[in-house]
């Protein structure tokens, strides 16, 4: 690479293609592939297992002293109250690899107090290699991302993802996806979001929203967006989003646009089961501990987002957000979340 990476960002890039090479090494006898089910139409493989263990024994050998965030095995690995907190999705796009369709990656991002200071996210079917640190832009390949310049949604590609779980409130994506859909000049769901996140960094895609996904999800192409110039919050154009289970990523003036559209449908997770709304489909149960909780009690006294300044941009009639605690998100006082957080890109 051409220009000088951050320490701990070069130690993200030699794991995520030590994750990478098991992922391709596996592409090539599919056949032969050992698939699990978490929940209806959601998908691990022992290639899920391997590549996150590849992750996490490169990372806690160059830094045993950091905390682990991992979709599979949560923080079951790693110190328990370090302020350095790698998050990572081994296999984001699951149900896309077990069928042979080439849209998935591996995604590592380095949580420094609470704040996504390093972001990793490679592609191994095309061997691109998306990487970031705060504060020095967003790259693929030692190319420089900037996010798209379109003005107008009528000439945008907006990228989302598709509800798929059962317990999924179908009808209010349905609702969405009519508040869109007419409006833009098209509507992609390629079925990983961390790389959903680098399309629109990368200026392929004007624009992205989903909603019931996990930190893991999109903490790397999180700081990718914004490191290219980009906005990213929840429904509401907060930037509190991490935790939220929906975002909006985009230039800035799509994202304004987004938010306008899709705040009528947030459903920001809140302290009391009764904010939720009336007609919404009724909230599915928690585990007793998960790996998001896990994270936030890890970092209670650090601020709730991963980025900044999304809230900044410019909404018509702005509802006000209900916020998550970080005190609160502990498993023995937080509401149990729609779809769990586990919606990870790595079941769709």
């Amino acid at each position: 690479m051409s220009q000088a990476l951050h320490p701990m960002l070069n130690i993200a890039i030699k794991a995520a293609r030590a994750a990478g090479a098991i992922i391709n090494r596996a592409s090539l006898d599919l056949d032969l592939l050992k698939v699990n089910t978490k929940s209806p139409n959601d998908f691990v493989t022992e290639v899920d297992h391997a590549a996150e263990a590849a992750v996490i024994d490169t990372l806690l050998a160059a830094y045993p002293g950091h905390g682990i965030l991992a979709e599979e095995s949560g923080r079951a690995r790693g110190a328990k109250d370090s302020e350095f907190v790698w998050i990572i999705d081994p296999l984001d796009g699951t149900t896309n690899f077990i069928h042979g369709f080439p849209v998935y990656c591996v995604s590592i991002a380095l949580a420094v107090r609470g704040q996504i200071q390093q972001a990793v996210i490679y592609d191994p079917a095309r061997n691109d290699l998306f990487y970031a640190s705060k504060g020095r832009g967003a790259f693929m390949n030692d190319k420089r991302l900037r996010v798209s310049k379109r003005i107008r949604l009528n000439e945008c590609l907006i990228g989302t993802g598709f509800p798929f779980r059962k317990g999924d409130n179908f009808k209010r994506y349905m609702q969405m996806l009519e508040a869109v859909m007419p409006l833009c000049a098209g509507l992609r769901r390629p079925g990983s979001a961390a790389l959903d996140l680098c399309y629109v960094a990368a200026g392929y895609t004007d624009g992205f929203f989903e909603t019931g996904l996990s930190p893991w999800d999109i903490a790397g192409g999180a700081l990718m967006v914004t490191e290219a110039g980009g906005l990213i919050g929840n429904f509401t154009g907060d930037a509190d989003f991490l935790y939220q289970r929906e975002v909006i990523a985009g230039n800035p003036k799509i994202y304004a646009q987004l938010v306008t559209l899709l705040s009528p449908f947030t459903r920001m997770i809140s302290d009391t089961p009764a904010s939720a709304s009336a007609h919404e489909a009724p909230l599915e149960a928690t585990p007793q501990t998960t790996p998001e909780a896990a994270l936030a009690a890890t970092l209670a006294d650090a601020p709730g987002a991963s980025t900044a300044g999304a809230a900044a941009a410019p909404v018509a009639a702005k509802r006000a957000p209900v916020r998550i605690r970080k005190d609160a998100a502990a498993p023995a006082a937080a509401p149990a979340p729609r779809r769990g957080g586990a919606r990870s890109s790595s079941g769709r």
